[in-house]
């Protein structure tokens, strides 16, 4: 199932897209939870539901009259793994890693698809990072890599903005990883059953039609169920946390010359049997806002 978060006549909610319309799970299956993070939070037994409810004559609506939202608006935690593709560590000059690599991007860098990437005023050194998403399904933790896959709900495209002066500033990189807008995903949630092997799968970036980054998920050095274990032998991985699991070679910062985004440019994610994610990049304000 491609599980999404979308909004239609000022109201939001989830819904299962298949082909060019969305079954809107308000109406098929009223029971359920509508908002995605309550949804994964009932379990085995709402997936099951929903799928049921596909059967029903549900009421559909074209994808062309509603507009996607990031599969998972809010996510309690938004977590990445640097440098985890061999090439992308070779074209940084730096040595392979021992251990895995992680910073936190901030729940409010989450946008989705055809959202506005901003470009800050406090920095021109705006950078793409095509990654595949990990969405976690089941509260979790000390899970052997043998299990990991167990916890998954779904995957994404992702792509990792980053603001690489502000970046380089400090060892957590969570400044320049965590600017509102840099954190695009979508355009849904694949569930497992439609994904074999996660760590088969060609990516790639464009930027305005031009192709930048072109790899495979199997060139990650540290895999999924990997990246799993690490992280919950440390703390517990709720439902609708969001993993991004890296991002191969061909980043902007290491091109010569150098490859920024500008306002203007369009930034597209392609991830096969995941999906293809668009966004413009758009000037950002410095308009204080105090709610």
């Amino acid at each position: 199932m491609k599980l999404v978060t979308f909004t239609e006549s000022h109201r939001r909610r989830i819904g299962i897209v298949e082909g060019d319309r969305v079954c809107d799970l308000a109406a098929a299956a009223p029971s359920l939870p509508q908002s995605m993070i309550a949804f994964l939070r009932s379990g085995d037994g709402a997936l099951q539901e929903a799928r049921q409810a596909l059967a029903k004559s549900p009421r559909w609506i074209d994808l062309s009259n509603v507009r996607l939202e990031a599969p998972v608006p809010h996510p309690g935690k938004v977590l990445a793994i640097g440098l985890n593709y061999a090439d992308h560590v070779k074209e940084g000059g730096r040595p392979l890693p021992e251990h895995q690599i992680w910073f936190a991007k901030q729940a409010t860098c989450i946008v989705g698809p055809g959202a506005g990437i901003e470009i800050p005023i406090v920095s021109d050194k705006i950078d793409y990072e095509a990654e595949l998403c990990v969405v976690i399904g089941k509260r979790c933790r000390n899970v052997p890599r043998a299990r990991a896959m167990e916890v998954i709900a779904g995957y994404m495209c992702g792509n990792d903005v980053s603001v690489r002066d502000w970046q380089a500033r400090t060892p957590t990189m969570m400044m320049g990883k965590g600017f509102d807008t840099h954190g695009p995903t979508g355009p849904w949630i694949v569930t497992p059953d439609e994904i074999a092997d996660p760590q088969a799968l060609a990516i790639s970036c464009t930027v305005n039609g031009t192709v930048l980054q072109q790899a495979t998920t199997a060139e990650m050095i540290f895999g999924i169920a990997a990246q799993i274990e690490h992280l919950t032998a440390a703390f517990t991985l709720e439902p609708g946390d969001v993993l991004f699991t890296g991002t191969p070679a061909g980043v902007g910062t290491y091109r010569n010359p150098p490859v920024r985004l500008k306002a203007g440019d369009k930034v597209v994610v392609e991830i096969e049997k995941v999906g293809r994610l668009e966004n413009h990049c758009v000037a950002g304000s410095g308009e204080t806002r105090i709610a």
